[in-house]
C-alpha cells in the first residue's frame, strides 16, 4: 500500500492549516515550508476546497483556512477524496483486465486488508494528527515565523 504524493501533500496542507488556527495560510507559505512545488499545491488546495476541507478567501489579504473543525475531518475521507482510484491490485482497479477475476482468492484477502486500512484511517481525525505551530516554524522565514510566537 502506498499513497500518492498528492495525498501526502493534502494531509500536510491540512495539518499546516490546523496549526495556523484562525490565521489564513498561503500556497507560497506551505510550498516553502514543505519544499514542494506551488503548482502542485494549487491542485491539492483546489481538491481540498472542492471537498469542503479548506475554504479559500480571495483578495489581497486572502488565503486558505480549514473548511470545518479539525475534529470533523476524518483522515480516511481525505484519502478517499485524494485517491479516487486507490487499488491494491488490478482486480480492484477501474478497467480490470485480470483473467483470474471471478475465481481468484486473492481478492478476498486484499479486500479485507483494504477495509482494515480504511477503517484505521477512519478512526483518526485531523485533530488527532495536527501539529503545534512551533513544529513548522523551522521551515518558515523569520518574518513569518514571528506570527507563531
Amino acid at each position: 500500500m502506498r499513497l500518492t504524493n498528492f495525498s501526502d501533500y493534502a494531509l500536510r496542507m491540512l495539518m499546516y492549516a490546523a496549526s495556523a488556527g484562525d490565521r489564513l495560510i498561503t500556497i507560497e507559505e506551505v510550498a516553502r515550508t514543505f519544499k514542494v512545488s506551488k503548482t502542485h499545491l494549487n491542485k491539492v488546495a483546489n481538491t481540498l476546497t472542492r471537498g469542503g476541507y479548506l475554504k479559500a478567501v480571495r483578495g489581497r489579504s486572502g488565503g486558505l483556512a480549514l473548511g470545518r473543525s479539525p475534529e470533523m475531518i476524518r483522515i480516511g475521507d481525505v484519502v478517499r477524496l485524494t485517491e479516487p482510484d486507490f487499488a491494491l491490485v488490478e482486480c480492484f482497479a477501474t478497467g480490470n483486465q485480470c483473467v483470474l477475476t471471478g475465481c481468484c482468492k486473492l481478492s478476498g484477502m486484499f479486500g479485507d486488508a483494504m477495509a482494515s486500512f480504511q477503517d484505521t484511517l477512519d478512526r483518526y481525525t485531523l485533530a488527532d494528527i495536527a501539529l503545534m505551530p512551533k513544529d513548522f516554524v523551522g521551515g518558515l522565514p523569520a518574518s513569518e515565523a514571528s506570527a507563531y510566537r
